[in-house]
């Protein structure tokens, strides 16, 4: 009898959910209304080591390897200390902004979904395009990359890299087309192998910088004192030089911009909540675990790389490129008379491209296949296969990877570049955005009687302050993207217009939205707070009596810590 109504309780939630589901979907696209709703469904296959290693997966790429050595060398080994401290900073707020909201009430159109909920519909329209924007030119990029990898063992003139760049395009479509099961398990294993790359070279880093090399030259703090913890500014291309302490502040804010990058993707994770298996438990998880992944890979690894490689080193200054000889820790690695590493170290960025190539794939394919659940992009992106693959999204950005092949031309090269440029700006935008619902939503919370001690399952640390000063800082950041244009006597136009015009953009999509759909900031006290909560809050009471009762068996068995329990216990922090 407790069985048939424990069944029959399951049912009614379940099909409210269903009702409400299809309500919501009717409401924001009409064209959607006879779609059933398993055509429209992903798949909850992502397991908690899945998300937690896609977190960190996702922000760590070429920008640590490669980006570093143009930040090092802009501002000195202090400056990039403390931008990669301070983004590390708003990163982690971004990160916990957008846990605390999608562990409340995941939502599978993104953050789109999102900010139509909680802030403005208008808001979830400019949002989503603009980081479906980024992601439809990221993953031609990251196939570009992957072939200038390859030239550091097969020269262009032996093998076109339009083959490789077909190679690797065949590769992640296919990662793609086989589910997000199969999609977790691939980044899984590359992330697992960006890991320990890290660790290796922030181990190698100190043994460096405390004389453990073959050359036995113990640098210490030497490169702090000579030629100096900041440096000021120079850009040699405009022979541009502004010394003393403005020059100093000016390379910093430089710096500040450029570390941006580095951290760009760290909020992909969020858009795999949808397919996550069990939300309240692996969203905390991943969040948390990002805090002391930020500081051991990002603080750590900048610190260790101001240690062993001078601002002013040669290497430094001439490196150019996307393989290992553009890496400063390559150049560390070098100087300290260590051989047969750069092969090495050069396999790891192309498998740090491929991983990014692959999550990029992903991240379009969601954030079109979302765009379409709330209304905002033709119907048919919604539609998804029998794995819960939405293929027309994937259709779609791979049509755009095809931009890819017409880098082989070096004049089409430079105005492929500039489109990267373009879309450089998105993320930082993406960010500001979480961070305003996110005050929309505790606005929302405290408005309608809910308290996010008592109510949340993850909440964000810091609060309110650690969301206003993120804000902030992106809003700043925002605005002094690109703004050495504005110093010396020329003006690069080019770099300007391409730097900033996705701004502008944005802004026309936001109100233009705004003032054709005739829609409004939802005032606090009627943002929905209910929908689908009730879904959410039974299949986490389903976990957690799974759960007490798998400990029990495992206690009557004599055998109460399994190896599930050792892996979260010992690899579970890092892995």
């Amino acid at each position: 009898m407790k069985d048939y109504e424990k069944q029959a309780d399951s049912d009614d939630v379940l099909s409210r959910h269903t009702a409400e589901y299809n309500l919501s979907v009717a409401m924001s696209n009409p064209q959607l209304k006879e779609q059933t709703d398993q055509n429209q469904k992903l798949k909850k296959a992502l397991e908690a080591r899945h998300l937690s290693m896609i977190a960190i997966g996702g922000a760590l790429g070429t920008g640590l390897l490669i980006g570093t050595g143009t930040a090092l060398r802009t501002g000195g080994p202090a400056a990039i200390f403390i931008t990669y401290s301070l983004v590390g900073f708003v990163v982690f707020m971004v990160l916990s902004a957008l846990g605390e909201v999608a562990t409340f009430i995941p939502l599978a159109d993104g953050f789109a979904g999102y900010c139509r909920r909680y802030v403005d519909e208008a808001l979830g329209f400019a949002c989503g395009w603009v980081y479906l924007f980024k992601y439809l030119l990221l993953p031609p990029n990251q196939l570009v990359a992957g072939a200038l990898v390859m030239q550091f063992w097969v020269d262009k003139d032996r093998v076109n890299p339009g083959v490789w760049i077909a190679v690797f395009l065949v590769i992640i479509t296919a990662v793609n087309v086989l589910g997000v099961r199969f999609f977790g398990e691939i980044e899984f294993w590359l992330s697992s192998v960006k890991v320990i790359t890290c660790l290796g070279l922030i181990i190698l880093m100190l043994c460096i910088a405390l004389g453990g090399s073959p050359s036995g030259d113990r640098l210490g703090f030497r490169y702090w004192k000579n030629p100096g913890a900041f440096k000021e500014y120079e850009e040699s291309s405009r022979d541009l030089y502004i010394g003393g302490a403005t020059g100093r502040f000016v390379s910093f804010v430089a710096v500040l911009v450029t570390t941006i990058f580095a951290y760009t993707g760290s909020e992909l994770v969020g858009i795999t909540f949808a397919e996550c298996a069990r939300p309240r438990k692996a969203i905390p998880k991943a969040i948390k675990l990002t805090f002391y992944r930020i500081l051991l890979f990002y603080i750590c690894s900048v610190l260790l790389l101001g240690m062993c490689v001078s601002s002013t080193d040669g290497k430094l200054l001439g490196a150019s490129g996307n393989t290992a000889s553009a890496s400063p820790f390559v150049i560390a690695i070098t100087n300290a008379k260590i051989k047969g590493l750069d092969h090495v170290i050069n396999a790891c960025i192309l498998i740090f491209v491929m991983s990014a190539a692959n999550s990029d794939m992903y991240i379009c394919s969601r954030t079109i296949y979302g765009l379409a659940v709330a209304g905002y992009a033709p119907y048919f992106f919604s539609k998804t296969n029998k794995k819960g693959v939405p293929m027309y999204g994937i259709a779609l950005c791979f049509a755009f990877c095809l931009l890819a092949f017409m880098t082989t031309s070096s004049s089409a090269a430079d105005i492929f570049n500039h489109f990267v440029n373009v879309v450089s700006l998105t993320g930082l935008i993406t960010w500001t955005c979480i961070l305003f619902l996110h005050m929309r939503f505790m606005k929302a919370l405290t408005a309608q009687g809910y308290s996010r001690k008592k109510d949340l399952a993850f909440r964000s640390p810091f609060q309110p302050f650690g969301t206003y000063f993120s804000f902030g800082m992106c809003c700043f950041l925002i605005l002094a993207k690109n703004f050495t244009v504005f110093l010396g006597n020329d003006f690069p136009y080019e770099t300007f217009i391409t730097g900033y015009i996705v701004l502008p953009v944005f802004i026309i999509m936001l109100f233009g939205w705004k003032f054709w759909k005739k829609t409004r900031l939802i005032p606090v006290n009627e943002v929905d707070l209910d929908t689908y909560r009730d879904v959410v809050d039974y299949e986490e009471e389903q976990f957690q009596a799974k759960d007490a009762e798998d400990k029990a068996i495992r206690e009557a068995q004599g055998n109460p810590r399994d190896l599930k329990w050792f892996y979260d216990k010992v690899f579970g922090w890092i892995f």
